[in-house]
């Protein structure tokens, strides 16, 4: 964040603090395939933002949260059942995508048409958004859900093998935000 308290100014071309911002709804995954994933990232010292408080209801997009996701080189965003019925999921996946760096979808139980359109499990969660929030702002979020949708990702489906999708997921971000260990 600058001197003013602007979180939109570019960082310079240091190292980002987080190789990887962890999306996902809380309590879909938190407990089971987020911390999964989260264990085996930090196993391999890949540095992994997880907001394990969550936000209440009322509150703002932190800046926390916002420093988070511009100071990481990469997002891997866990969209779950009821991933729509949260704003702040979505409010997050929308700033990732306006930072245009790598993002790595997981579509856990759902389709990815379905995010891509968002039909199915998304479709009543939107339209109750449009009603709460309003249609263009809600426009924002359901363009980072079509893009995010959009992505080559990876799909988990009852009865997947969890811990091969994450050995590749892992696999995929030490290629692409290379670790680098500080000396012992």
């Amino acid at each position: 964040m600058s001197e003013n308290g602007d979180v939109s100014s570019r960082k310079p071309a240091s190292r980002l603090r987080w190789d990887v911002f962890l999306n996902f709804r809380g309590e879909d995954t938190r407990d089971t395939f987020t911390d999964q994933l989260y264990k085996a990232l930090y196993r391999k010292d890949v540095r992994v933002f997880r907001d394990n408080d969550g936000l209440k209801q009322g509150d703002s997009l932190t800046p926390t949260l916002l420093n988070a996701i511009e100071d990481s080189a990469a997002s891997i965003a866990i969209i779950s059942p009821s991933y729509a019925s949260s704003r702040w999921c979505l409010e997050e996946l929308a700033t990732i995508c306006e930072f245009k760096r790598l993002v790595l979808p997981v579509f856990y139980r759902v389709d990815p048409s379905d995010v891509r359109r968002q039909k199915g499990p998304f479709e009543e969660d939107f339209q109750t958004l449009e009603r709460r929030f309003g249609v263009e702002k809600v426009l924002r979020w359901r363009n980072a859900m079509a893009e995010v949708g959009g992505i080559s990702g990876w799909v988990f489906r009852t009865g997947c093998d969890e811990p091969q999708l994450i050995e590749q997921l892992v696999k995929r971000v030490l290629v692409n935000t290379p670790v680098v260990v500080a000396p012992t």
